[in-house]
């Protein structure tokens, strides 16, 4: 069995029901699981079932699952959105790059402080980051989602930097923070294979944090990168221990789903 530290992050479970029941969905393809393997996975957590289930009817009424009736639930609404831009951030797949580099404006009056939030969230969900207030570029090879175009409070360029593109990436993502993450994160899972039941919690919070890495890496071109950077180790590494993962993961909901 692996031995996790008390100290180790990954052994201090920092999820509420809902992260519980979104993260479990958000792992399946297709997402969606029975009650009964939701509820017992909430139980690893010390999340009672009766917590499971209201949570569960919560993002129900939210829009965020859906049921059939029959004991089964399926992502919707903007947790699909979310899986999508998950898988891509697993693949970490770019376009060719010849250069170029999407530039977004504000051009809207100013909003109310929700609305403010909710663009940036949206403009950095998109990969995209703000150089300064209101204006936001990254290198085009990538599909935008969501699309900047469809905002009718913004105006997208194609632009070509005057200096070094490569100076320019740096002042615009921390990339040292990221790799030093990436590398110490690839460590983790290397330490700590998945090989039985007591494993699952521990490594349900360490692939959420790999993930959620992952979801923040900038997806420069390879030209832009730092050399040795470990984007594509931690993809290769995370998606073997997932493999292994996962078949823990179905032997356990197979002993605990009622027959």
């Amino acid at each position: 069995m692996t031995q996790w530290s008390n100290s180790h992050p990954a052994a201090a479970h920092p999820f509420t029901a809902r992260s519980v029941l979104a993260s479990a969905l958000l792992g399946e393809d297709p997402p969606e699981l029975p009650v009964a393997h939701l509820v017992h996975l909430a139980g690893l957590f010390g999340i009672g079932e009766n917590r499971a289930r209201v949570a569960l009817s919560r993002m129900v009424a939210s829009g965020e699952v859906t049921t059939d009736g029959s004991g089964r639930y399926r992502l919707a609404g903007r947790l699909l959105d979310r899986r999508a831009r998950q898988a891509a951030s697993l693949t970490g797949a770019t376009a060719p790059w010849d250069g170029s580099w999407r530039l977004v404006v504000v051009v809207a009056p100013a909003r109310s402080a929700d609305q403010r939030a909710a663009r940036r969230r949206r403009l950095a969900e998109a990969r995209l980051a703000e150089q300064r207030e209101g204006v936001w570029l990254r290198p085009d090879n990538l599909v935008l989602r969501p699309d900047p175009a469809e905002d009718p409070d913004l105006v997208a360029y194609a632009a070509v930097p005057g200096g070094d593109p490569t100076a320019l990436a740096a002042s615009l993502w921390d990339l040292p923070a990221w790799a030093s993450r990436a590398d110490a994160l690839c460590a983790e899972l290397a330490v700590h294979p998945p090989v039985g039941p007591d494993d699952l919690a521990p490594g349900f919070v360490l692939a959420a944090s790999v993930v959620r890495h992952l979801v923040a890496d900038p997806l420069l071109p390879a030209a832009l990168l730092p050399a040795g950077w470990p984007g594509a180790e931690l993809r290769s590494t995370y998606a073997a221990w997932d493999r292994r993962y996962r078949r823990v993961l179905r032997a356990w909901g197979r002993s605990v789903e009622p027959a």
